[in-house]
């Protein structure tokens, strides 16, 4: 586990709307699901895939990167994108 990735992967989706919000965007393909969040710091990409003995699908991946495509550590940008408690 990637340190400050820990409330994200394992996360489904409606844990992971009360942390970022609404996503911008929502891409299901299949089994798999991509949801996107953008703000001035960074551009979030988070992948939920079904796992064993879970019926929704689960976060297991994280992408971040700014607006112009160099990676941003995703850590940080998660940080950055959190809705405020």
């Amino acid at each position: 586990m990637i340190p400050g990735l820990e409330n994200v992967i394992g996360a489904d989706v409606a844990q992971l709307g009360r942390q970022f919000g609404a996503p911008r965007l929502d891409v299901i393909e299949d089994d798999a699901r991509k949801l996107q969040w953008t703000g001035t710091a960074c551009i979030l990409d988070i992948y939920l895939y079904p796992q064993p003995g879970n019926p929704r699908p689960t976060a297991t991946y994280v992408d971040a990167r700014r607006s112009d495509g160099r990676e941003v550590d995703r850590a940080a940008c998660v940080t950055a994108l959190r809705k405020a408690p």
